[in-house]
């Protein structure tokens, strides 16, 4: 009796932490901030963005119907993604597209490459592919919105694999315009210095997958270009007159689990504290 007991519980235990795993991986948190500032222009006082990153192929439901609902129900201005829509290691464009063709119907989507979109080999093909679905792809580009009078600039900087090593900083010099409110979208979190130096008002950006595995008090664990407990993971992050959003992304890739680390849609407002 005892030895069946013991089975039972040991099946109990394993069944627990199967679903605890399913849980942390397929069960998408929307994290809340307000971003205030002096220089946001009135008009875009309460302006919402909607924060993609890293889905790497990954599907919710079917044609991505449960993160699409979940978007829809915040009622976006825009939607901004941040690169790795694919994985290189398991590349399937449709799976990608899937979502992008239901998101550009909640709002307007603004998207910038990631390292796998670089390292696909296949980056024309996504890029045309977005832009017959009238996504903005930012390109080392600026375009700026409107609204009612006044206007904020969104500039996308191309991942760093697409650049020379001193290509990217003068790309982004080049953009900037400090005089206006300025939204980078950037993959790499790890550039933080580089945004600052600039005087970029809020960058968004992905890539370190929340740390992959997040432990209280310590936060993530490993990260791409940051290592063991690397700085950037996940949520806001001043340096000097510089913002960084850095999402914890949804998808997964060379490393297939979560651990206290659930996918992520950020939802951010931002306000004139004038």
């Amino acid at each position: 009796m005892f030895k069946l007991n013991k089975k039972v519980i040991i099946f109990l235990i394993l069944l627990s932490v199967i679903g605890f795993v399913l849980y942390q991986n397929n069960i998408i948190e929307k994290t809340y901030i307000e971003y205030s500032s002096d220089r946001v222009p009135e008009d875009f006082n309460g302006y919402k963005i909607v924060h993609i990153s890293d889905l790497h192929n990954k599907s919710f439901g079917k044609n991505q119907e449960k993160l699409l609902k979940k978007i829809e129900e915040i009622s976006p201005d825009i939607i901004a993604i941040t690169g790795d829509l694919i994985d290189r290691r398991k590349y399937n464009l449709e799976v990608a597209l899937s979502f992008v063709k239901g998101a550009v119907d909640i709002a307007p989507v603004y998207y910038v490459s990631g390292n796998h979109e670089a390292w696909s080999g296949k980056y024309e093909e996504i890029k045309d592919e977005l832009i017959s679905l009238n996504v903005q792809v930012l390109d080392d580009e600026k375009i700026s919105i409107h609204r009612k009078d006044e206007f904020i600039d969104i500039i996308g900087l191309k991942d760093p694999d697409f650049h020379t090593s001193n290509d990217l900083e003068d790309q982004l010099m080049n953009l900037s315009e400090e005089n206006n409110f300025q939204i980078l979208l950037s993959h790499r979190p790890e550039l933080i210095n580089l945004y600052s130096k600039e005087k970029i008002d809020l960058i968004f950006s992905g890539h370190a997958h929340g740390g992959q595995f997040r432990l209280p008090f310590i936060g993530g664990i490993i990260a791409p270009d940051q290592g063991l407990f690397p700085e950037y993971t996940s949520g806001l992050y001043v340096k000097d007159k510089s913002t960084l959003i850095v999402s914890r992304g949804l998808g997964n890739s060379i490393i297939p689990l979560r651990l206290f680390n659930q996918p992520e849609i950020i939802v951010l407002t931002i306000k004139n504290d004038n």
